[in-house]
């Protein structure tokens, strides 16, 4: 719903005179209230003071230990999940990973996944157009030869391999066939004889093993679709929706009729070089809660924001680990602490590394008070003047 600008602006007004500062969103969430429940100027005053009261009270207090209370806000949880989960995202033969397998690759910044997936929507003006849907569905979906054939025989007694291209295979799969017979050309070129439909290839050396070979690679070359898609699914909801096994966002991307805003993947490094770090930021915290969710798992979305913004701080996404985050602390100890003991102390002692104990692992392993609650705090005393004046006597 629009909500008019005068009412907004009455909104921010009243927050401004009760001291509440809130978010752009609240003061919509807000107005949108006041216009929907029909309220009283008085009523607004008191809305806009419970809620800054409640909006207070969810803020996190200076010193809190973020990052501890978050990792086991996410690892406790992460205890009740399935180990081995596969789904059918709701369509038949299209396999996702989800559970803890789909939330490591997610913490571990996998750069290679395991079942990469794309959901493609469309602009309004074609979402409702089934043609246009399956005619895209058919050019960015993996086709080979094997899937247009007729038949196809492997003559022994001539030594040569023979397939008969199935025209209505290929009108039904909006195909050209003028373009499949030059794609099929330019691998075979000396081995292809064509006629019409027919083709006939003939190994340069006469053996069984060449005439194998070549009934395999015919039968396996790729006639159409986007590099590194294979299968596609189309699925009608509200709308017509194309779900692939495989990803590739940035050729998708460039085809005409795509939506750009809504087309997504579940593959973080591929949405970090085709949108950017913002835009893997946001990925990682809706694949995170969506693998939590689908396991009947809630998690405060601030835990995982927080996860995410660590991944992603330094204009990269870097795993949790090691390798990452974990492994590039500024502690010395803290970097022991977790992994690789001996060669993280050997390497900070040939640097003449100096740990200044500013975190909490390392000063619970040298058995100090932790920069937490009261250790967050310093006391200094300041002598009275007349106790001064008395001792200079």
């Amino acid at each position: 719903m629009e909500i008019d600008k005068k009412i907004i602006d009455k909104v921010e007004k009243i927050a401004k005179k009760k001291k509440a500062d809130f978010p752009e969103s609240y003061i919509h969430d807000i107005a949108d209230a006041y216009v929907r429940r029909e309220l009283t100027d008085s009523e607004l005053e008191t809305l806009i003071v419970r809620v800054r009261k409640a909006y207070e009270r969810a803020r996190v207090e200076a010193g809190e230990a973020v990052g501890t209370v978050a990792a086991q806000s996410v690892g406790e949880p992460g205890t009740q999940m399935t180990m081995r989960t596969f789904h059918y995202a709701g369509v038949a033969e299209l396999n996702v990973t989800l559970g803890l397998p789909r939330l490591i690759e997610i913490v571990d910044a996998r750069k290679k996944i395991s079942t990469p997936t794309m959901a493609i929507y469309f602009e309004d003006d074609t979402k409702e157009d089934e043609e246009f849907v399956k005619k895209l569905a058919n050019y960015i979906g993996k086709s080979t030869v094997n899937d247009i054939l007729k038949d196809f025989y492997i003559n022994y007694a001539e030594m040569k391999v023979e397939a008969v291209i199935d025209e209505e295979k290929i009108k039904d799969k909006r195909l050209d066939l003028s373009e499949i017979i030059a794609n099929i050309e330019k691998p075979f070129k000396k081995v292809v004889t064509i006629d019409g439909s027919k083709l006939t290839f003939e190994p340069a050396k006469q053996s069984l093993r060449e005439l194998r070979l070549i009934a395999d690679k015919v039968r396996d070359l790729q006639i159409s679709g986007i590099k590194n898609i294979g299968k596609v699914i189309i699925r009608k909801e509200d709308e017509w929706i194309i779900h692939t096994e495989g990803s590739n966002l940035g050729d998708i991307l460039k085809i005409d009729g795509v939506d750009k805003a809504r087309t997504t993947t579940n593959d973080i490094h591929e949405i970090e070089t085709v949108l950017g770090i913002e835009a893997a930021r946001n990925a990682i915290m809706n694949e995170a809660l969506r693998t939590l969710e689908e396991q009947g798992l809630s998690v405060d979305v601030r835990h995982i924001m927080l996860v995410a913004d660590m991944m992603t701080s330094e204009g990269v996404v870097k795993s949790i680990g090691r390798h990452g985050i974990s492994g590039e602390k500024s502690s010395v100890l803290a970097r022991a602490a977790f992994e690789e003991t001996g060669k993280h102390l050997l390497n900070a002692s040939i640097r003449g590394e100096v740990d200044k104990l500013t975190g909490i692992i390392e000063n619970i392993i040298i058995g100090q008070p932790i920069p937490l609650g009261t250790g967050s705090v310093g006391v200094m005393m300041k002598p009275s003047k007349t106790k001064a004046k008395t001792k200079t006597k």
